[in-house]
C-alpha cells in the first residue's frame, strides 16, 4: 500500500519540478556546504578573489578548452578506471575541461522517478579529478625525492611539494547530475578567481515530456567578461524513420525551457537563455542515425565509406537545413561511427558471431556529438576515443576560444552569490602566451578586517 501511494508522489513531484536556472551543483570553491569529494591530499585553501588593476581598454586572450561526451550505459565506473584517452591528458593540457555524460545510471523507472544518485557521479569526479591532476601529483612525488643540496636550497620557503598539494592544477567549477545526464566542468587553479556567475539548468525531455530519462543539463559562467554556456543533451532515441523529428522537438524544448538567473548581483545583466551567451557548445548523445537502410549503411561502415554515410548523416542534414540547428556548427568528422558497438569489443552490434541472435540489430550511427554556435570559437580537434566501457564510444574536441579581459579599475568581486564574498586584494594581470591564455600573477592580499 505505501508503495502505490509512494510512486504517483515521486512522478508528481518530478513533473512540478520548475526547471529554473539555480545555484545547486557541486564545486571545489570554498564555502560550499556540499562537497564530492574526501582527499586528505588535495585539501584546497580558499583562493582570494582578486582586485583587478588594468588600464581603461578591453582585451582579447585564447584559451584552450576541452569538451568531451560519453554514453556510459549505465556502468558504473571502476577505481582502476582509465581514462586517460577520454581526457586526452598525454597528448595536450588545456585550461577548461568540460565532460559530458549520459546514463550514468540505468534509466530504470527508479531512477527516473527517484533521487539522484550522488555516489555515482561522486566516483566519476574523482576519477576526473585522478586523471587531470596525476601530473601535479607525480611532481609532487619527484620533488618529495629532492637532493640533500636540494633541500637546503629550498630551506625556509614554502615547498613546492606543499604548494602543489594545497592547490592542484584542476579543481571542479561545477558537476551537476539529472537522472543519467553528467556534466563536470573542470579549471586551472590559478583562472579560478576570474569565474563568475557559475548557475545550472536542468530540462526533462523524457517520459510525459517532463521526465530526465531524456534531456539536458546545461551550465553557464562568466569567464572575465566572456559568457560561455555549455549543454550536455540525451535527446529521445530509434532508428525507425520519422524519429529525428523527436529529436529536433527535444532541442526545442531544451532551447525554449532552459533558463537561468539574470540578476546575481547589484547592476548585473547576465544571459538568461542558452543562444544569449556569448560562447555556446553544446554536446553529448543526440542520438541522430544514418537514413539508409541497415544492410547499405554497414557496408558503407565496413568500407569506411565516412563521405557517403555523412551525406546521409540526420543531424548533418539538419545543420545544413538550418531547422532544428540554425547557425550551429560541426567540425569534420573522420572518425568511425560510435554506436553502437558489443560490450568490452570492437564489433558493431549485430555483426560478428552474435549478430544473428541479436533482436534489434541496431545499425553504426554517429549518435554522439559536440557541436557549437557563435563566434570567437576555433575547433582544433574533434575525434573519438577507444575506451570500451559501454556500447558507445566517446567523443572528444578541443577548442581555441577568444575570451575578452577588461582593462579597467574594478572593485573586488564575487564569483557567486553562493560562495559570498572574498578578502579584498590586488593583483596585476598580463598575458606571456598569446595563444594558451597562460597568466602572470602578481597577488598583494589585503584582509578586510
Amino acid at each position: 500500500m505505501r508503495g502505490e501511494v509512494m510512486w504517483p508522489r515521486l512522478v508528481a513531484s518530478k513533473v512540478l519540478r520548475k526547471t529554473i536556472g539555480s545555484n545547486n551543483f557541486v564545486a571545489d570553491f570554498p564555502g560550499n556546504t556540499y562537497s564530492f569529494l574526501d582527499l586528505p591530499t588535495l585539501d584546497l585553501e580558499p583562493l582570494p578573489t582578486p582586485k583587478i588593476l588594468f588600464t581603461d581598454h578591453h582585451d582579447t586572450q585564447k584559451f584552450k578548452v576541452f569538451v568531451s561526451t560519453w554514453n556510459v550505459g549505465g556502468v558504473a565506473p571502476t577505481e582502476d578506471l582509465n581514462i586517460n584517452d577520454f581526457l586526452d591528458t598525454s597528448n595536450t593540457t588545456c585550461d577548461i575541461y568540460v565532460l559530458g555524460f549520459q546514463e550514468v545510471v540505468p534509466l530504470r523507472a527508479s531512477n527516473v522517478l527517484g533521487s539522484d544518485k550522488k555516489k555515482i557521479s561522486m566516483k566519476w569526479n574523482s576519477l576526473i579529478r585522478k586523471t587531470l591532476n596525476k601530473k601535479s601529483l607525480e611532481k609532487c612525488y619527484n620533488d618529495n625525492n629532492l637532493s640533500e643540496k636540494q633541500q637546503r636550497v629550498t630551506k625556509g620557503t614554502k615547498s613546492s611539494i606543499e604548494s602543489s598539494m594545497i592547490r592542484p592544477e584542476f579543481r571542479c567549477l561545477i558537476s551537476k547530475q539529472m537522472v543519467g545526464i553528467m556534466i563536470s566542468v573542470w579549471v586551472r587553479s590559478d583562472l579560478h578567481p576570474f569565474f563568475r556567475n557559475p548557475s545550472v539548468s536542468c530540462v526533462g525531455c523524457g517520459i510525459m515530456g517532463c521526465l530526465g530519462n531524456k534531456g539536458s543539463v546545461s551550465v553557464r559562467f562568466q569567464f572575465h567578461e566572456t559568457s560561455f554556456c555549455f549543454v550536455c543533451v540525451h535527446l529521445a532515441s530509434g532508428g525507425r524513420e520519422g524519429d529525428e523529428r523527436l529529436r529536433n522537438s527535444n532541442a526545442a524544448e531544451i532551447f525554449s525551457r532552459t533558463s537561468f538567473p539574470t540578476a546575481m548581483g547589484p547592476s548585473l545583466d547576465l544571459p538568461k537563455a542558452i543562444l544569449d551567451h556569448d560562447r555556446v557548445i553544446l554536446l553529448g548523445d543526440l542520438n541522430y542515425r544514418i537514413s539508409l537502410p541497415e544492410s547499405e549503411t554497414r557496408l558503407l561502415v565496413n568500407r569506411k565509406d565516412w563521405n557517403t554515410l555523412l551525406e546521409n548523416d540526420q543531424l548533418r542534414m539538419e545543420l545544413m537545413d538550418g531547422q532544428a540547428f540554425e547557425a550551429w556548427h560541426e567540425g569534420t568528422i573522420s572518425f568511425a561511427p560510435t554506436y553502437k558497438y558489443q560490450l568490452h569489443c570492437d564489433e558493431y552490434y549485430g555483426c560478428g558471431p552474435f549478430g544473428t541472435k541479436a533482436k534489434k540489430k541496431r545499425a553504426p550511427a554517429w549518435c554522439d556529438r559536440i557541436i557549437w554556435t557563435g563566434e570567437g570559437l576555433k575547433q582544433l580537434l574533434y575525434t573519438r576515443s577507444e575506451t570500451r566501457l559501454s556500447d558507445h564510444r566517446p567523443v572528444k574536441a578541443m577548442f581555441c576560444v577568444e575570451v575578452k579581459v577588461s582593462r579597467k579599475r574594478n572593485k573586488s568581486f564575487c564569483l557567486s552569490e553562493r560562495f559570498g564574498c572574498r578578502p579584498n586584494s590586488n593583483l596585476d594581470f598580463h598575458s606571456d602566451d598569446e595563444y594558451s591564455g597562460r597568466l602572470s600573477l602578481d597577488v598583494k592580499n589585503k584582509m578586510t578586517p
